[in-house]
């Protein structure tokens, strides 16, 4: 059986206004990875990532890089209980 995991990251840097969510959610997609990402209004990314461990794994490698425009400066990762509770990748959006 295929561990599945579930993955809270927040990304600092430069990366909005650089198609970070965008790539994300296609490359999430790609991995067979659920979840969510959004902009915060203190200019990091957050996000939460649902799926088996090697692909969540994955895409978690590429947020710490990120697109060609971004400048990743750094990212926190909290490990929490998977609860299946995506069943695609959505971008979301807030009003600030």
């Amino acid at each position: 059986m295929i561990d599945k995991v579930r993955a809270h990251i927040l990304v600092l840097g430069r990366v909005q206004g650089v198609f970070f969510r965008e790539n994300t959610q296609r490359k999430a997609k790609k991995l067979g990875v659920n979840g969510w990402i959004k902009n915060l209004s203190d200019g990091k990314v957050e996000a939460v990532f649902e799926g088996d461990k090697k692909s969540v794994g994955k895409i978690i490698s590429w947020a710490k890089r990120g697109p060609i425009l971004a400048r990743v400066e750094g990212i926190d990762i909290e490990w929490q209980e998977y609860i299946e509770e995506f069943t695609e990748f959505e971008i979301r959006y807030e009003i600030w």
